[in-house]
């Protein structure tokens, strides 16, 4: 699955929890811990990724920050996590303090809903005030996902982000500036074009005059733009479904050649990757969660020891009408169980440790 279908995939799951997301914590658990292990990090890793990470500030110690992502035993980005019904406008300066002491170049403040990032762009090693990029779970934009899967732990690079993040910061200044002023246009910018087409005295009251019109103006300029664009759009999308009908008409029938077949595509959706951490969960005491692994196929998700196919721990299809938990035993036999949902999987901690251990005894 691509990410941007990941992301999507997960707008959709957001959107039908997050009334039921009472809590902090269960908007951690259910939102933001899910989202970073999406980005590609191992959320179940204590050196990877760090709950409840000591940044002490000042002279008060033991201040600790809700997450934070650690390479090279170092943190790179600091996550404050907030209930998913909280106004992230008002916790920004407790992030703050906590960035200036630590290593980490990046910072995180999220609701589960809303992930704001951050750096150091205006004063080295004081966080800015404003994030570089805002990412809307909710209503996910292609351009600001792009920029996200900058984030995946596989494409990671710290001075390449730092680099694009001064250009998305100024680009949204410019963006915002647009907005405010196509709203409301200030003096200045009523005089810039009124100094290339009045060639009166510029007074207080001309320019008072003329904001209503460079407004309306400018809008209708705007609208015009968009109409040309969507007409240029239907254009080319009614001269493309003609061509298909002259060639659907032209075209003799074919029997598509085996090799010519498009394969199915594997999708591993977000459902297939909590029941993996599940299960990493329960076998825990084990063995490392690392050791725990998965391989997805077009019908079933498998959990494999040490990513081997011949050690499978158990595989899950998991359909929207049906979802069935599958394994092996000694004999090679298989067992077959019906889940009411994922969450089932932990009345069979039991069997999924008896087949590890299984598995590392041979």
């Amino acid at each position: 699955m691509d990410f941007i279908d990941k992301i999507k995939q997960f707008s959709k799951k957001a959107e039908s929890i997050k009334d039921s997301l009472l809590t902090e914590e269960a908007t951690k658990m259910s939102l933001i811990v899910p989202f970073f292990a999406m980005l590609g990090y191992d959320v179940f890793n204590p050196e990877e990724f760090v709950p409840e990470y000591t940044a002490d500030v000042g002279i008060k110690k033991g201040e600790k920050v809700d997450y934070a992502i650690v390479q090279n035993n170092q943190p790179i980005i600091l996550i404050e996590a907030k209930w998913c019904g909280e106004n992230l406008d008002r916790h920004g300066s407790q992030l703050f303090r906590y960035f200036g002491t630590t290593t980490a170049k990046f910072a995180v403040l999220t609701n589960g809903l809303v992930y704001r990032f951050f750096t150091d762009l205006d004063n080295p090693n004081m966080m800015d005030e404003k994030p570089f990029l805002e990412i809307d779970i909710l209503n996910p934009k292609e351009a600001k996902i792009a920029e996200l899967k900058k984030f995946h732990k596989t494409n990671f690079n710290i001075d390449e982000i730092f680099n694009t993040a001064s250009e998305l910061k100024y680009s949204n200044e410019f963006k915002n500036t647009i907005s405010s002023e196509l709203q409301n246009p200030t003096d200045e910018f009523t005089k810039f074009f009124l100094g290339r087409t009045y060639s009166g005295r510029l007074t207080q009251s001309v320019i008072e005059k003329f904001k209503p019109i460079l407004k309306k103006a400018l809008n209708n300029y705007i609208n015009e733009l968009m109409n040309d664009k969507i007409k240029a759009a239907l254009k080319t999308d009614e001269e493309s479904e003609q061509t298909k009908e002259v060639s659907a008409v032209q075209a003799e029938p074919t029997q598509i050649e085996e090799d010519q077949r498009i394969e199915p595509k594997i999708m591993t959706t977000n459902e297939e990757l909590e029941a993996y951490f599940i299960i990493k969960n329960l076998l825990k005491d084990i063995v490392p969660m690392s050791d725990i692994t998965y391989r997805d196929t077009v019908t079933y998700i498998n959990i494999l020891y040490k990513d081997n196919g011949r050690k499978w721990i158990c595989r899950l299809v998991l359909k929207d009408n049906k979802k069935v938990l599958i394994l092996p035993n000694a004999d090679k036999s298989q067992e077959k169980f019906t889940l009411n949902n994922i969450y089932d999987l932990e009345n069979y901690k039991d069997k999924f440790a008896e087949i590890l251990n299984r598995y590392i005894n041979n």
